[in-house]
């Protein structure tokens, strides 16, 4: 028996497991590890089903090519040789742009997938880059951008001195946070609520999170922004704000602000107004408070303003970048993401529907646009990193019959899914355990400061090869190398970049030596790790990878502290309170109130057992809560005559799923969990319980427009009785 440690890859919770494995290497038992300072022994359903997940034996091991419809395994030097033909052919008849990349949500979770993005990137040299950040957070990267110049600073509840914290469309009893990495967040709320602090849910739903809060208010969906402006008109027309930042636009919010009072608020958003003005100055009050927010004030019409709004209360009650309010976590490693420079956004636009770009991507709202459209430009070829956009896409049955027009598709992915069943190539990268394992993306949301890492468990097989180097290949295919060229050299070119900034930067520790020098002392068994080591060494704490596998267990670098002036780059140099990108979009938001209100709208919902599309394959994560229904408010299947399914409708499909009357939805909203849809999947145990795909219910045409965020909440629908 051997016992090893490591984080845990699926969520954003970042809690560290202890493994035991048998002599085969296979997994016996998956505990929380009880001495990683952080998750301190806390495990969910998830996690303890890592090696079920992690041993699924519908995983590929091997390269596959599609002929025709018939699927066959391959040499990886023969599936090489296929992409760079593949890839090379489009790039050659059609232009690079005819090329595009899709970058799904694990890799956030990898430590290839984070340090072959860019490269990968570059390589390709396209304006056709998409990813799961714009049918996700991107509204909070465009917010903050505009707030403090940095899309990367987004400041997270300080949620263990908190006084008073107000959740807005987020569910981290379930989700254990997002955009805000708490391992067992259920236990930190309940030590909020013993030293006498206070928790709002406001949310559609009476979610886990707000059956154990002090007080729910159930919103509409997609009303957010209403009821944070009549808090923001609350605070500043009764002079409750108390900023205590630099700022410009305070007067000009004020003016904004004006029109969306309490009762106006009321009237859009069904929260009474006295409950609105009562929560602003309850949050005023407040010794210290934060205003979080996710998911629900993120996929919605509105998700920027919303995102904009939450930072805007945080700092108009004194709360942000302040012990107990909301703060900006300091990570171990050097933060290669941050520029420096003023953030912005729409430096091109999408070729059909003119869609702006945020963070170098369009929005995965658009891409069968630029699919199906003709003409210079038109995407002919695709790259797609461990994503299933068919099910994570809006108009997802849309996306897939584009995919099929696509003259070439290369897919790195772990299975044959709704998505890759469409690709020529399939490159599965090895299994997790097989992988060393470090979050540079997460440890910049952690609600304390810290950090781990995790080598690799079992080693590769001969036949497999790593992430990394499968992402290194397909970088070197883009950048015209071809099949054969060897991974390591663009590890010594990214390390040489790492390297020669390190020598030259004023106060690095290698400031004036030789770059040679240098690079001979790091550490690392490949590309991922020997750069991880050099940026733990140029990082704030002055960490290596030497010191964090002394430290298995992970390493607590003490409670967040303010930070702000360190990221703050506006061209003012001061906290923009009323970007015009902001006060512009106010204009369509004034729009919502003389428009007429839909009888009946659609919600997603987080399941503790589930993860997007790719958990529904466990047989232990089955059951329970982790069913693909229609939750429906009581009064909602009397009104509609609903039995035990429904046909759902809405402007660009139809779906029949099976109807679940609660009363923790309101009337007027119903609700379909994400990522389901596997009738004929190759994943047999996801195709044994399909549930259906909320996507084919989705609107791509309808996005936030400041970010180009898919909009998945608030979706307006009809449901009827269905009976076979």
């Amino acid at each position: 028996m051997t016992t090893a440690h490591r984080t845990c890859p699926i969520c954003d919770a970042v809690c560290g497991l202890k493994i035991d494995l048998d002599p085969a290497g296979r997994v016996t038992k998956v505990r929380g590890d009880a001495d990683d300072p952080f998750s301190k022994g806390y495990i969910c359903p998830k996690g303890a089903s890592l090696g079920r997940l992690d041993e699924d034996p519908d995983r590929l091991r091997h390269p596959m090519i599609r002929e025709g419809d018939q699927w066959r395994e391959a040499s990886w030097d023969e599936a090489f040789e296929a992409v760079d033909r593949g890839l090379t052919g489009v790039i050659e008849k059609h232009g690079r742009d005819a090329v595009a990349v899709f970058f799904g949500n694990p890799t956030y979770h990898t430590m290839a997938g984070f340090m072959y993005r860019m490269p990968l990137t570059q390589s390709l040299n396209t304006r056709n880059t998409y990813s799961s950040g714009t049918i996700d957070h991107m509204p909070k990267h465009v917010a903050c951008g505009h707030l403090y110049g940095d899309p990367f600073a987004i400041a997270v509840p300080d949620v263990d001195r908190t006084d008073f914290l107000l959740v807005i469309g987020a569910n981290p009893m379930e989700s254990h946070g997002s955009l805000c990495a708490a391992p067992d967040f259920p236990r930190r709320l309940r030590e909020l609520r013993e030293r006498g602090g206070k928790l709002v849910v406001i949310d559609p739903r009476r979610t886990r999170t707000a059956a154990i809060a002090d007080e729910h208010l159930p919103v509409r969906p997609g009303t957010d922004p209403f009821l944070l402006l009549a808090v923001v008109n609350t605070l500043l027309t009764e002079n409750l704000a108390k900023v205590t930042l630099d700022v410009n636009g305070l007067d000009e919010l004020r003016e904004l602000a004006a029109e969306f009072t309490p009762a106006v608020a009321e009237s859009v958003c069904g929260v009474p107004a006295e409950d609105i003005a009562r929560l602003a100055r309850e949050l005023a009050a407040a010794p210290t408070a934060a205003v979080y927010s996710r998911m629900g004030g993120s996929v919605v019409e509105f998700g920027t303003l919303t995102q904009w709004l939450v930072d805007v209360v945080n700092i108009l009650t004194g709360n942000l970048d302040r012990p107990g309010g909301t703060m900006f976590t300091k990570t171990a490693a050097l933060e290669v993401f941050r520029s420096g420079e003023p953030f912005q956004a729409g430096r091109w636009k999408s070729r059909v529907r003119g869609l702006p770009e945020a963070l170098g991507e369009l929005p995965t709202a658009t891409l069968a646009d630029e699919i199906e459209t003709p003409g210079e430009g038109q995407v002919r070829a695709l790259v797609a990193i461990a994503a299933n956009p068919v099910l994570a896409a809006p108009n997802g049955p849309r996306l897939e019959r584009a995919f099929e027009d696509l003259e070439f598709m290369v897919c790195v992915d772990p299975y044959l899914n709704e998505t890759t069943r469409r690709a020529h190539v399939i490159l599965p990268p090895p299994r997790m355990l097989q992988m060393p394992h470090y979050d540079f993306l997460l440890q910049i949301v952690t609600v304390r400061n810290y950090t781990r890492f995790s080598p690799a468990i079992l080693p590769l097989e001969p036949d497999q090869r790593s992430e990394a180097e499968i992402l290194a290949r397909l970088t070197l295919i883009a950048a015209g190398a071809g099949a054969s060229a060897d991974p390591a050299g663009l590890d010594e070119t990214v390390l040489g970049q790492l390297v020669g900034a390190a020598t030259q930067i004023p106060g690095s520790p290698y400031q004036g030596r030789d770059p040679a020098e240098v690079r001979a002392e790091l550490d690392g068994d490949s590309g991922p790790e020997l750069m991880l080591d050099i940026m733990l060494k140029l990082g704030p704490y002055g960490l290596s990878l030497a010191r964090l596998r002394e430290n298995p267990h992970g390493i607590d670098l003490g409670p967040l502290e303010p930070r702000l002036k360190e990221l703050l780059c506006t061209p003012s140099g001061r906290v923009e309170l009323t970007p015009p990108p902001i006060v512009e979009d106010l204009g369509r938001l004034r729009a919502k109130l003389s428009a007429p209100t839909p009888e009946l709208v659609l919600i997603g919902r987080r399941q503790l057992r589930s993860n997007n599309s790719w958990l529904h394959n466990v047989p232990s994560l089955l059951g329970g809560s982790n069913r693909c229904t229609l939750h429906v408010n009581p009064a909602d299947v009397a009104k509609y005559g609903l039995g035990e399914q429904a046909i759902v409708r809405s402007a660009t499909g139809e779906v029949i799923v099976a109807v679940e009357p609660t009363d923790s939805i309101r009337p007027g909203v119903v609700s379909i969990p994400h990522g389901w849809g596997h009738k004929g999947s190759e994943q047999r145990v996801a195709a044994q319980n399909p549930g259906v795909n909320a996507n084919a219910l989705t609107d791509e045409l309808v996005v936030d427009v400041p970010s180009g965020n898919a909009v998945f909440n608030g979706v307006p629908v009809t449901v009827s009785p269905y009976e076979p």
